[in-house]
């Protein structure tokens, strides 16, 4: 599979020296200060937020416990090695093997080498920095195997049944019980960290926008952030809260989705339909609102493209009006519908611990006792003025999955009601400036429906992207999918692996 590059000049590296990052300070550190950051994060002191490179330099980021702002570290690659974090902290590893796919950077002491989004398939090795050409047509790729008898190994895609990307899977199992899982991903990779090398912030954003068609919105509204943050810029106070009514909408009609395609996994088509129709309704209404089904390309660094109008306003009341009352009859349907309970309860229990060592966000997180929102635990505008709850359980299962998605949804109404009823006077979109006055940095958290999604990127002094690392949720995920399906039989696969629904695009960036 060819990358997507539209450049044939690769970026220039950047010059020795710290940018100043904003609105969290990034300290460039010698090896022993990554150590002791890797180390905060290994003894459970801080959550891992992202760990990337742009070829001169790794980066980590990560969230002390109990603190609202994260921390950045950096280390200079002198000879293209750095201590590796993943030997430590075990929800690094493929960060690590991406960098070292990506740039040729390699961490020390990783014990895990294999190639994760290079299949081969790119014609190049490192693509990112100084690639070097291969003529293989594909690299052969070792699975971990599971001992012990009777065992039987069961492959799965990378070309599924359905209209789904594309995700090997390799079960071991004993019988019809999965003993271990293990996932091959990588196979829609895009060259994201290419693309964004020297490209026009107005370009840029088009880029984030197209990451994750299913997080349009979130990805916009996580760069517009970061690109706001490293210029000095604030959106008007409109354009933050229709950002946030652009991203509930998209949540909204997102986890309807998910709850009828869980259901439509253990055979109960009813609740796929109903939850097809509120859907598509939140779809139509975010069309004839913002010109746009899933939103993309309405929020832009400096604020929005779009208004709401009066009319677009009143029709989101009736809609949200109609949703109330569908809601409590989904849940009915779905707590007193004995044979759907039967598949979701005890099915696919993700530990507590493991959700917290691998700051697990989103649904599957907080299903499993970790309660971490973007929306309130770091907090940004203009959530900081609405009030809502965050849902959440112990249980881990995918019945809990799909409770806290419920929990989401009554959320996610209580805000836009907020909004609608609260929604600012104003413009809706300022200028970002051509060009700073130096080279600047910018990060951003923001929560998607899937959890929280991190961006980080730097501007040079022509005003154009230099570098820019994305973070979707599925990265911390993922990895937890392999664990919860052990000890369930193959069939229920289908069922756990909707109930996380990890994002595919967002993970092979």
């Amino acid at each position: 599979m060819n990358m997507l590059f539209t450049r044939k000049e690769k970026p220039e590296a950047t010059a020795p020296g710290a940018p100043e990052c904003r609105p969290w300070a990034r300290q460039d550190v010698d090896a022993g200060g990554w150590r002791d950051a890797a180390g905060e994060i290994a003894d459970g002191k801080a959550d891992l937020l992202s760990l990337w490179s742009d070829g001169v330099r790794v980066y980590l980021a990560f969230l002390p416990q109990g603190a609202a702002a994260p921390r950045i570290v950096s280390l200079a690659c002198t000879e293209g090695r750095f201590p590796s974090v993943g030997a430590l902290h075990p929800p690094a590893l493929r960060l690590e093997r991406t960098i070292a796919d990506l740039y040729g950077i390699e961490g020390d002491g990783l014990p895990d080498k294999r190639r994760w989004l290079d299949h081969g398939r790119w014609g190049v090795r490192h693509p990112a920095n100084a690639p070097l050409p291969i003529e293989t047509a594909s690299d052969a790729y070792e699975f971990c195997r599971a001992e012990g008898a009777p065992l039987h190994q069961i492959a799965v895609g990378p070309i599924h049944a359905g209209i789904i990307e594309p995700g090997h899977f390799r079960f071991s199992a004993n019988g019809e019980v999965v003993v271990r899982l293990e996932e091959r991903l990588g196979f829609v990779h895009k060259g994201i960290d290419r693309l964004m090398a020297g490209a026009p912030i107005a370009q840029a954003a088009k880029v984030a926008a197209r990451i994750s068609g299913d997080s349009t919105a979130a990805y916009s509204f996580a760069f517009a952030r970061a690109v706001e943050a490293a210029l000095g810029v604030e959106a008007p106070a409109r354009a933050q809260w229709l950002r946030a009514l652009i991203a509930e909408l998209e949540r909204l009609a997102n986890h309807f989705g998910d709850i009828g395609a869980i259901c439509n996994d253990a055979a109960f088509s009813l609740m796929l339909a109903q939850c097809g129709l509120i859907r598509e309704r939140l779809l139509r209404a975010a069309a004839n609102c913002f010109g746009h089904r899933l939103m993309m390309d309405r929020i832009a660094p400096g604020g929005v493209a779009a208004d709401l109008s009066p009319e677009g306003a009143q029709a989101l009341r009736d809609l949200l009006e109609w949703i109330n009352l569908m809601v409590p009859r989904l849940i009915g349907l779905f707590g007193d519908t004995t044979s759907l309970q039967d598949r979701t309860v005890g099915t696919g229990v993700l530990s507590q611990e493991l959700a917290r060592q691998y700051a697990c966000g989103g649904y599957v997180g907080r299903a499993s006792g970790r309660a971490f929102d973007a929306r309130l635990n770091v907090g940004y505008a203009p959530y900081d003025q609405l009030s809502f709850e965050m849902g959440g359980s112990t249980e881990g299962d995918v019945d809990a999955r799909v409770w806290v998605r419920f929990d989401e949804v009554r959320a996610s109404i209580q805000i836009v009601e907020q909004i609608l009823d609260r929604l600012p006077h104003g413009p809706i979109h300022v200028d970002v400036p051509s060009a700073p006055s130096a080279p600047c940095e910018g990060a951003a958290l923001v929560e998607s429906f899937r959890g929280d999604v991190f961006v980080w990127l730097r501007i040079g002094a022509d005003g154009a992207i230099e570098r820019a690392h994305f973070r979707d949720p599925s990265w911390l995920q993922w990895p937890l999918l392999e664990y919860a399906i052990k000890g369930n039989i193959v069939a229920d696969f289908p069922l756990c692996n909707k109930s996380f629904n990890c994002s595919y695009s967002g993970h092979d960036l």
